[in-house]
């Protein structure tokens, strides 16, 4: 909701100050200009870019204003689905997790909890590392390593997505200037036109500056910022699932795993010891 407030902000103080001032809105429909410095940073961004990055952000980009994938309710939810299996490994030991993780749509657990079936990043990282559990004792050092190495790795992924925009947001203002000199040049071979003619031309020149300025400064670098918001609270989320194995791992009882866990969130997302206890007094 706030990306989409902020691009009607950016639009309408940008055309009311240009109205207000008496400009006419006619010089600045220049599809030529838009075309080189539209077509030029899109396909600096393809030549920046590897293909998976590319597919990855025009998938990302619509969830900048849709619905928060992840919020308070939904790490309440993980939470007390680990509290449920820590809770049943520490009663019947960790092979009891293996007819869950193997075939979660049979689970009994995991149908308690539908928000965190449906996404399949973080059922993937979760299971992944649960049967780990069930393969016998590990060592609590070497599992957070590899656990730190594939976020990392995830982390680089989703950081890739924000810098392949960042990078056309920092080229456009150069694409607006080239789209302004062959302006200029354009201008330059028709001097002998009358004033009025040569004033559209080195205004139509001017609009690729324009343009250029406030596509990198009004949208694309704004849109890349969101997109490393939207990223942030997945990293949360399998951090989470982390926090709280790293404490099943070591030993600890249910309820303090999961309290490691909680702890772990950021204040504005992180539900309170007596909402979370209330959850799990229910399972």
């Amino acid at each position: 909701m706030f990306p989409l407030i902020g691009i009607l902000v950016v639009v309408a103080s940008v055309a009311g100050g240009y109205a207000w001032g008496g400009g006419h809105f006619g010089v600045l429909w220049q599809p030529g200009e838009f075309l080189i410095i539209g077509g030029a940073a899109f396909g600096a961004f393809l030549i920046s870019n590897p293909p998976s990055v590319v597919f990855a952000t025009f998938k990302t980009l619509p969830r900048i204003f849709a619905k928060p994938r992840y919020d308070k309710k939904s790490f309440s939810e993980a939470l007390a689905m680990l509290y449920a299996f820590f809770r049943l490994a520490r009663a019947k030991g960790n092979m009891m997790l293996e007819q869950h993780i193997e075939k979660p749509e049979n689970s009994d657990i995991f149908k308690q909890f539908p928000l965190i079936t449906k996404d399949a990043e973080a059922m993937d990282f979760m299971t992944g590392y649960m049967r780990l559990l069930t393969f016998g004792t590990l060592a609590p050092h070497e599992v957070e390593s590899v656990i730190d190495a594939e976020m990392e790795g995830i982390q680089h992924e989703k950081e890739s997505l924000a810098a392949g925009l960042n990078r056309v947001a920092d080229a456009l203002p150069g694409l607006g200037i080239v789209a302004a000199v062959l302006g200029v040049i354009h201008t330059m071979g028709a001097l002998n036109e009358p004033p009025e003619v040569l004033g559209n031309l080195i205004g139509a020149a001017l609009v690729g500056t324009f343009f250029g300025v406030l596509m990198a400064y009004g949208f694309v670098a704004p849109l890349s910022a969101a997109v490393a918001n939207v990223s942030n609270p997945e990293l949360e989320y399998l951090n989470l699932i982390k926090a709280a194995l790293m404490g099943h791992i070591q030993g600890y009882a249910p309820q303090v795993s999961v309290e490691f866990a909680r702890k772990s969130l950021p204040p504005e997302v992180r539900p309170t010891f007596a909402e979370i206890d209330a959850i799990c007094e229910k399972l």
